[in-house]
């Protein structure tokens, strides 16, 4: 497997960047409500709770869309991060409760992208969470009876028949949702947030967050907002504010490689007819999904933490050899197909795999909905929280996601030993059942 040529992004690889931002805060203002973070979540919280009669102020340290939002896979989808079996252990009174809340995040993100004409060039063919080896597909049925009865709304599938590449056996098809630009998603609720009357400003980094006895003040670098209260909405680089829960999450560095454009008849003949979004049911997943321009997206596997400094990096070159291993140990007939790209992003994984949201003290809010599914839950639960702050009383999908207490065990996606060791178990199962045929 050949990757000179790959190009390296700090960035992302669906959109360019920016050239023009909204303006540095500097300076006192003083506002209802702070929300920090111009990701999906941020975004969303902000324009809601605009349209409810508040007067917010969003701060973002780079550019809204900068982190995850223009970074990951493009995945609208109601699944939930981690197996059916052991949430349904973990969660047994939340699972069907938090399975509608992932259902109702997809159907409002349709309706956000609609009603705000974003074009990201949705498919919506809905997902698939398939196996790869004999043992993964017993799993995924289990897994599929365990969902359909908590009221998903899935169903178990054979490969060949639904038209999946040879390499998938079967699965989990999860009809709501599809494929989208991420980028241009993100650009789009950009849009939408700088027309609307939320004041936004970019390059302003928090540095702290002071409660007072009448709300709370938050310094940037050069300027200070004052307000009644405040949001956090900045997913991984929570933990860069010293007043964030202990342990709400942990931060996971994730990888994507594109292919050069394919020949249409080279992926007519993988047997992909369905075009639909694959994960599979690995214990750290392996995804593939097909562009418009005929390219195919893959990535994760070989997740990466730190305990030091989040920020702009590129992927690391073994990483990305693993990922294009990977890719051509499951489409062996497009083995002369060269990746073109790579990027990555920062996203945060919760101790309970969960959306989180909840106070964390007296008028500061904390809201996560990444866990690698963020696209379609992040707007979501952020308007969810907006409309609490506006004075509704908490709908059911919210109350199925809030914590009560800001209280986190560590998270087991934290230890770099652990994550490797899992990405062993998970080759290993890999060369077992190839052996076994």
């Amino acid at each position: 497997m050949h990757t000179d040529s790959v190009d390296y992004s700090s960035f992302s690889g669906w959109v360019d960047r920016l050239s023009e931002y909204a303006p540095t805060l500097t300076g006192e203002v003083r506002a209802d409500v702070i929300v920090v973070g111009g990701g999906y979540l941020g975004m969303s919280t902000a324009l809601r709770l605009a349209q409810r009669g508040a007067d917010v102020v969003l701060l973002e340290s780079e550019f809204c869309g900068w982190g995850a939002a223009s970074r990951n896979a493009g995945y609208l989808t109601n699944t939930l991060a981690g197996d059916a079996q052991m949430l349904a252990a973990l969660h047994p009174r939340r699972l069907s409760r938090v399975i509608r809340f992932a259902d109702s995040s997809v159907e409002f993100s349709n309706k956000l992208i609609d009603q705000l004409g974003i074009d990201c060039d949705y498919e919506r063919t809905g997902n698939v969470i398939a196996a790869v080896t004999r043992g993964q597909l017993r799993r995924s049925r289990r897994n599929a009876e365990i969902l359909i009865k908590a009221g998903a709304d899935a169903e178990f599938i054979d490969g060949r028949e639904f038209g999946l590449p040879e390499a998938f056996l079967g699965g989990i098809y999860e009809r709501a949702g599809g494929l989208i630009n991420p980028g241009k998603y993100a650009r789009g609720l950009r849009s939408a947030l700088l027309d609307s009357p939320v004041r936004v400003f970019e390059h302003s980094p928090v540095g702290s967050i002071r409660p007072t006895a009448h709300g709370v003040t938050v310094t940037t670098t050069a300027g200070r907002v004052h307000a009644d209260r405040i949001v956090l909405a900045n997913n991984a680089y929570s933990r860069d504010l010293a007043i964030t829960p202990r342990n709400l999450s942990a931060p996971l560095w994730v990888t994507l490689v594109e292919t050069e454009p394919i020949d249409p008849e080279q992926l007519r003949a993988t047997g992909w007819t369905s075009r639909v979004g694959i994960s599979t049911h690995h214990l750290v997943l392996e995804s593939f999904r097909l562009t418009p321009h005929n390219t195919i997206i893959f990535g994760v596997r070989q997740p990466e933490t730190t305990r030091g400094t989040l920020g702009a990096r590129t992927p690391d070159p073994d990483v990305v050899s693993d990922l294009v291993r990977g890719f051509h140990q499951r489409f062996p007939s497009l083995e002369n197909v060269a990746p073109q790209r790579a990027w990555g992003g920062w996203i945060a994984m919760t101790p309970s795999w969960l959306p989180v949201v909840g106070e964390a003290t007296k008028n500061v809010y904390y809201a996560i909905a990444c866990n690698g599914h963020g696209l379609a839950q992040g707007p979501y639960l952020g308007s969810l929280l907006a409309d609490r702050l506006a004075g509704d009383k908490p709908v059911e999908d919210l109350e199925a996601v809030w914590r009560p207490r800001p209280w986190f065990t560590p998270s087991p996606a934290s230890s770099p030993a652990a994550l490797r060791a899992v990405w062993k178990i998970d080759r290993l199962a890999d060369r077992l059942d190839h052996q076994n045929r």
